[in-house]
């Protein structure tokens, strides 16, 4: 289902927590720094990573799985960076175990009609196949600066 851009405003706005689902330690990752750029913004990120369980990143603990994130963390979005296959699963235990869950976003390349559905059902938020960084950046006039045409006008500098 396409979503428009209001749609991604009203969810890069409202959203203050976010578990990034296969966030990497290695700052040359696409999940580090998307993850580091949203940490940067303001947004409160928690990583899940099995490999990584323990670690601290961005000021927040590493976690093996959703299931380790305590709810009183609040975690509103989860951020995808995992095969399209994997995310039915990942959906699954995210409905489980975060109460606050609004949103499910799935990365550039991921996309899973059947987790679509059902996150749909279940009144949560869906994107698929994009980047909330460069969303951020093309919704709210970052991008300008590095020459991209993102189709909104903006007096600001």
């Amino acid at each position: 289902m396409k979503i428009d851009d209001q749609t991604l405003r009203d969810i890069l706005k409202s959203t203050r927590v976010i578990a990034c689902v296969g966030v990497s330690m290695n700052p040359v990752r696409p999940s580090y720094y998307v993850a580091r750029y949203l940490s940067l913004k303001g947004y409160r990120v928690i990583g899940v990573n099995p490999g990584q369980a323990g670690k601290k990143l961005f000021g927040e603990e590493v976690r093996a799985s959703l299931s380790d994130i305590p709810a009183e963390a609040k975690v509103d979005m989860v951020d995808i960076f995992r095969r399209s296959d994997a995310v039915p699963a990942i959906l699954e235990e995210a409905m489980a175990s975060l109460p606050a869950l609004k949103t499910v976003w799935m990365q550039i390349g991921v996309e899973n009609e059947e987790a679509e559905t059902t996150a749909r059902g279940a009144g949560l938020r869906v994107v698929q196949n994009r980047c909330p960084k460069i969303e951020y950046q093309r919704l709210f006039g970052e991008l300008r600066m590095g020459g991209f045409n993102t189709g909104i006008i903006s007096s600001r500098l």
